[in-house]
């Protein structure tokens, strides 16, 4: 594990396996580096990958008060450790998180978005306007594991049934330690899960060349959002991964984004 000082003193923990070119992976909601471990080990042999644990989460330290500009900076302060300028792959919130610090000019060579969570119409329920005032009075009134539960009912979609058996599972503590963040990601979602496109044209100025991903067996709002999204981007692809949904498999993904990093699709 290595550290890094953000700019406004913040401790950002990470791991660098393999020899290449630099792929920062950013995971999504209530995700650390851990997360990223076996896809890490299918890319290491042609890439340098760094995947990290983003502020609040994991051995790195917070700051308050929370912007998704501090998150930016940690990324930024991240890339200059490893060279200065790499590729990015984004999951779910964390796709959201590398399309913004791409629009704040952040040295961001080739991006990759898996399924950015946008809910852009009418397929899905959209969550109350108050989403994210209401996790952060949950987490303020020492309610870590309400706010958990609300996060996978209401964002996940999750049944609520499923989600009572998770709270006396061994990883439901894990859950609890990060909820807090799940302000973070909904603060960086922010107005495009409000069942618009429009607030997605925002990146239309992102020349960043990007292949844009999601899984053949994810939800319709899902893959609606992500073919939306790469269909403003003015340099960007879109592909579908047969047989994936929102977790795809490391053997599965890791070949595309090797030939992504490499300029050879």
């Amino acid at each position: 594990m290595g550290t890094i000082r953000s700019k406004d003193g913040t401790t950002i923990a990470f791991d660098r396996t393999g020899v290449g070119p630099p792929l920062v992976l950013i995971g999504g909601a209530m995700s650390d580096r851990r997360a990223a471990a076996d896809l890490a080990s299918h890319l290491d042999r042609d890439l340098t990958v760094v995947a990290y644990d983003r502020r609040g989460r994991g051995d790195s330290t917070d700051g308050a008060p929370y912007a998704v500009e501090r998150e930016i900076e940690d990324l930024d302060a991240l890339i200059e450790e490893v060279g200065g300028s790499a590729s990015v792959l984004g999951h779910s919130s964390g796709a959201v998180l590398a399309l913004r610090a791409a629009e704040s000019g952040v040295a961001i060579e080739r991006l990759a978005l898996y399924e950015p969570p946008f809910m852009i119409d009418d397929t899905r329920e959209l969550p109350p306007i108050d989403y994210v005032e209401r996790i952060d009075a949950m987490v303020v009134a020492g309610q870590p594991g309400d706010a958990v539960e609300y996060f996978l009912t209401v964002a996940v979609q999750v049944p609520a049934e499923v989600v009572a058996g998770m709270r006396s599972a061994p990883m439901w503590p894990g859950l609890e330690r990060v909820a807090h963040t799940l302000v973070y990601d909904g603060t960086i979602m922010g107005d495009t899960v409000r069942g618009s496109a429009e607030p997605l044209a925002r990146w239309a100025s992102v020349e960043t060349p990007t292949l844009v991903l999601d899984g053949g067996e994810s939800p319709p709002w899902l893959r609606n959002g992500a073919r939306t999204l790469a269909g403003i981007l003015p340099n960007a692809e879109y592909r579908t991964l047969d047989g994936q949904d929102h977790g795809p498999a490391s053997d599965v993904l890791a070949p595309v984004l090797a030939a992504f990093v490499a300029g050879r699709g």
